[in-house]
């Protein structure tokens, strides 16, 4: 009997191992993308040009990210999107993004 009981649990449990691990690599490509967005953002504000923070940003950001730079006015704003398999091999692609917006301190270019 407790044979049955386990070959009816485990692949349960399995399922929501997978979900658990899933939801911890979402979460932590979301982190990288704020993360990255704001480093992003803070080098924008001091002047920096785009290709340097579109790097610095990138640097934080997940592998295989997109980072978008607009500047608007006194503000700056910078995205960063990431399409992540959470699942590893299992054709399960999410989009995780984040946005950041700063001031441009007084002097910066751009």
């Amino acid at each position: 009997m407790v044979t049955a009981e386990t070959a009816v649990v485990l692949p349960v449990l399995l399922l929501v191992l997978a979900g658990v691990v899933a939801a911890v690599t979402v979460v932590g490509a979301q982190l990288r993308c704020v993360d990255a967005a704001r480093e992003g953002a803070r080098a924008a504000a001091r002047g920096e040009e785009v290709a340097r923070v579109i790097a610095l940003a990138g640097r934080a950001a997940p592998e295989g990210a997109v980072t978008t730079v607009r500047p608007e006015g006194e503000e700056v704003r910078v995205t960063v999107t990431a399409a992540i398999a959470p699942l590893g091999p299992v054709p399960l692609r999410l989009t995780v993004s984040a946005e950041a917006v700063a001031l441009r301190e007084p002097g910066a270019a751009g």
